[in-house]
């Protein structure tokens, strides 16, 4: 069978683990090997010095933490290489794009963001699953971490998104519609794939 890489990206509260996961559910069902990996992960050396920074126990610069998001990606890519060869279908909570949103809010040169991840796999299919700043707040009123706090930030996050769905293999779906209306969307655009059908990219709102 046919390994892929598929990539869920939006702002927190977006859905982003609920429906790599859901997905995951479906492909199991169909009896193909899945591999699910959320990013940043947190078990490595790397992932914990990032959880103390969100946290607010250690202080680092933009480029800094963009950085470590990515050397903490770098660590997972013999893994997504190896599984990928064997046909699994990695479905990743975050990837690539997530670097590019967060740190050309925070005023980081975005083809940097892009050339230092340059030699990571590549996604297959990028889904944005899309909500405005305020639902991401509403959906979290408790124990946000810093960039949670920051409606401005959210705002440019979510303007760097849309402006790279514009590009490559991307799907944008209206994350503030039932849940099981956008797993649907989902499950329709990975099929699609699948089947090695002509790359379609839409939006649905």
């Amino acid at each position: 069978m046919r390994g892929l890489l598929i990539a869920f990206e939006g702002l927190d509260q977006s859905g982003k683990q609920t429906q790599a996961e859901r997905l995951r559910d479906v492909l199991v069902a169909e009896q193909r090997l899945v591999r699910l990996l959320s990013f940043p992960a947190y078990e490595t050396a790397i992932g914990m010095e990032i959880e103390r920074a969100l946290r607010g126990l250690h202080e680092y610069s933009s480029d800094v933490m963009q950085l470590l998001y990515v050397a903490n990606r770098y660590e997972h890519k013999s893994l997504i290489e190896t599984e990928k060869a064997r046909g699994t279908i990695i479905v990743c909570d975050r990837y690539l794009a997530s670097s590019v949103a967060y740190g050309e809010a925070q005023g980081l040169d975005a083809q940097w963001l892009i050339d230092m991840q340059a030699h990571l796999p590549q996604p297959d299919l990028t889904f944005l699953l899309d909500i405005a700043p305020d639902v991401s707040a509403r959906r979290k009123a408790h124990d946000r971490d810093r960039y949670e706090r920051d409606l401005a930030l959210l705002g440019r996050v979510r303007a760097s998104y849309r402006h790279q769905a514009q590009q490559g293999q991307w799907h944008v779906l209206d994350a503030s519609r039932e849940r099981d209306l956008v797993a649907a969307d989902v499950a329709r655009a990975v099929h699609r794939l699948l089947s090695d059908a002509p790359p379609q990219t839409f939006t649905s709102r």
